[in-house]
């Protein structure tokens, strides 16, 4: 089976993880803009981090041969610093409707504050001008709350709800979501959020339409090898094969496929892969034998 984790931040992680991932199957990524665990405190951090998503982060992904697509946006709990924030929002554009950028998240809440508020306003407002889809953070604490106004707000700016993913869902939040004719994300954590356990009974009683599986995986304890690992126990407790793929595939490609940026019939094939390349002068190796594929491998 072929994987699309559709919200993983690999900023945070190895290059181990990217061969293990190809191993498993994921074939495309979505890496959204998030926070990097302490606050960022000048606008320049900001200016290499969006930089990076488009450049550095694609390249290391092509070197396994992943598809790597971005999402770029002022994050919930860095909209509390409000001159900040604004310098951030200034900014956006200049990032924002690059190729491979597919989204506009992920953003939302974290406390549910005005400032929040402001910045989910200002960037939901945006991705409806330019037709673009939208990820969300739902807040780890008052979630269903934070979920509700989430719909709320971006119901009043215009969007379309088909353009908007509702992420770290759980069992109280996700017949909101489906209700209001948007996409139900939903973080695959080892112990905490979502467990693939919990996953699999969602997916068996409300079905696979509107549904996402991702990893978020990110610094802190998370695995990037989330998705196959729960397409594995939803095959393996009798879920249709069928159901198992849109939830782990085709739902996410075509929720962000929405932003005209994701060649699907590319993602069918076989990727070719040459790690001579070099990105700014680096390469992902470190001594080791590149691989080198002459063509499309059998």
């Amino acid at each position: 089976m072929r994987f699309f984790d559709p919200h993983v931040h690999m900023t945070s992680r190895t290059t181990d993880d990217y061969d293990a991932m190809a191993k498993a199957g994921i074939r495309a990524i979505v890496e959204p803009a998030f926070w990097l665990g302490q606050p960022r405190t000048a606008l320049g951090t900001f200016l290499d981090y969006f930089s990076s998503l488009l450049g550095w982060e694609r390249f290391r992904a092509s070197q396994f041969g992943i598809e790597h697509f971005c999402a770029i946006g002022l994050n919930s709990k860095e909209a509390n610093n409000e001159g900040l924030a604004r310098e951030v929002l200034e900014i956006l554009p200049r990032f924002a409707l690059k190729q491979g950028v597919v989204a506009i998240g992920e953003i939302g809440y974290d406390e549910i504050t005005k400032a929040e508020e402001h910045a989910y306003e200002v960037q939901l407002e945006f991705a409806r001008q330019h037709n673009m889809p939208v990820m969300v953070h739902s807040p780890h604490r008052d979630k269903k709350r934070g979920i509700v106004r989430s719909l709320e707000v971006a119901k009043n700016i215009g969007l379309s709800m088909d353009m908007l993913v509702i992420d770290h869902n759980n069992e109280e939040t996700v017949q909101d979501v489906l209700d209001a004719g948007a996409w139900a994300a939903f973080t695959i954590y080892p112990h905490t959020k979502m467990g693939s356990e919990r996953m699999c009974a969602i997916l068996e009683r409300y079905g696979p339409k509107g549904l996402i599986v991702d990893s978020s995986a990110d610094w802190g304890v998370s695995d990037p090898l989330s998705v196959p690992k729960t397409a594995k126990m939803m095959l393996e407790r009798g879920i249709d094969p069928k159901a198992v793929e849109l939830v782990t595939w085709q739902n996410a490609l075509d929720a962000y496929g929405q932003s005209g940026q994701i060649d699907e019939a590319k993602l069918l094939t076989t990727p070719v892969i040459d790690q001579t390349q070099l990105f700014a002068d680096n390469s992902v190796l470190r001594g080791q034998p590149a691989r080198v594929d002459d063509s499309v491998p059998n």
